[in-house]
């Protein structure tokens, strides 16, 4: 038994039985006589729901996500060519293997709206950075992913320049109040872009945040439980001392007679 064999077992546990079946893999290796392994194991970290319905494709949909990662490959390769035409088809197909793939990544359960936009910004991330696409193939993850770099988009080609003549002063008009109107556009939607980006930010961090407190709560929760037994019983061992110093002191007495 190794790390790489353990954490591909526990990775594809639901996040409710992970923490058990890690400290249960923990115990195994330490049994074992293993204890470097058993301290590794228990570092591996919980996945969030997110995380793990990604990790769920790279076992039960890995043609889908070969086919969606290639894509990506395409993309970022076309991407360094700058050919616009390549780059057109292949964010029509990344829009609609995207929708696939992210459909089955939801079929993990009943993901809420913070979860589902998790697991698209994974994906996202998977299409344009090698790493993040590696990371995603392995089926690992603990956590969601995020790319902040450039995603490679559409190139526009420059249109070609007329040759502007004497009483073509309207349409050269024209075709600057056309730019500034793409221009603007173009403007309005990268303001859009960063704002709706933004807003996946802050609903990731909201949910972990959540997450985190539940958590807590929960840890909380059984150690006061485990607080009210423990004084039980030191209410019972008080009253069976107190007993005990009755009777030893009635002993002695009737001992001094």
């Amino acid at each position: 038994m190794d790390l790489d064999e353990v954490a591909d077992r526990l990775y594809a546990v639901p996040p409710p039985e992970f923490t058990a079946a890690r400290a249960e893999a923990a115990r195994a290796a330490k049994e074992a006589g293993d204890g470097g392994l058993a301290k590794e194991i228990a570092k591996l970290r919980k996945p969030t729901v997110s995380a793990w319905a990604v990790n769920r494709l790279s076992r039960e949909h890995p043609a889908e996500l070969d086919e969606l990662l290639e894509v990506g490959e395409r993309l970022r390769a076309a991407w360094q060519e700058q050919d616009a035409d390549e780059l057109a088809g292949l964010t029509r197909l990344r829009g609609e293997v995207s929708a696939k793939v992210g459909r089955l990544a939801r079929q993990a359960g009943d993901l809420s709206a913070a979860a589902a936009t998790e697991v698209d910004q994974t994906l996202d991330a998977a299409l344009v950075d090698e790493e993040a696409a590696a990371e995603v193939r392995r089926g690992r993850l603990a956590k969601p992913l995020q790319y902040s770099g450039f995603a490679p988009a559409p190139v526009t080609r420059p249109r070609p320049s007329r040759a502007t003549k004497k009483g073509d002063a309207g349409g050269a008009d024209e075709a600057a109040e056309a730019r500034r109107r793409e221009e603007e556009a173009a403007r309005k939607a990268k303001e859009r872009e960063e704002a709706e980006a933004a807003h996946r930010e802050w609903l990731a961090t909201l949910e972990s945040a959540q997450r985190e407190y539940d958590e807590r709560a929960e840890k909380v929760e059984r150690l006061e439980r485990k607080l009210a037994k423990a004084r039980g019983k030191l209410d019972d061992a008080r009253q069976r001392l107190e007993v005990t110093k009755r009777e030893e002191r009635h002993a002695r007495q009737r001992l001094e007679r």
